[in-house]
């Protein structure tokens, strides 16, 4: 017991423990956007770099949210533990267990066809292009944009 300990105290949770409780520790919106890939420990001692990967886009959002999400870390982890956020922008490499399956079922889940009023006015927008691949595009985007419109967002609920 007193070798863990002496461990725990010298090299701490490290990136697992906040992989483990990252939604816990930052929320549940700046979670599903990041994770925890990387804590590096400088080798003369000091505070770490915590490297999140962060999807996509997301990356300008969490730098803004850079101070808040480092002292929540050092909640976590204790005060002084991460002195610095690296941000890598790239694929998530997995969601917690129920968010990846809402997620999962949101991508698969097909949607019905638009109503006759909706699917009318639709038809009348794109009545003055010419029969073509074009039209058909445009009709195939306005649907789903129509039905994004009417149903609510799988992130929403």
């Amino acid at each position: 017991m007193k070798t863990i300990k002496a461990l725990d105290a010298r090299f701490g949770q490290g990136v697992d423990g906040l992989k483990s409780r990252w939604s816990d520790i930052v929320g549940q919106t700046v979670a599903r956007r990041t994770e925890p890939s990387k804590l590096v420990t400088p080798r003369g001692g000091g505070g770490a770099t915590l490297e999140l990967r962060v999807a996509g886009a997301a990356a300008t959002l969490i730098q803004h949210q850079a101070p808040d999400i480092l002292a929540r870390v050092n909640l976590f982890l204790g005060p002084g533990a991460v002195t610095r956020l690296r941000i890598v922008q790239g694929p998530l490499q997995g969601l917690p267990g129920r968010e990846a399956a809402v997620a999962l079922a949101a991508r698969r889940r097909r949607k019905g066809p638009l109503d006759a009023a909706a699917e009318q006015r639709l038809a009348e927008d794109l009545s003055a292009f010419p029969e073509g691949r074009l039209k058909a595009a445009l009709a195939r985007l306005g649907r789903e944009v129509l039905r994004d419109a009417v149903l609510p967002a799988a992130s929403d609920t």
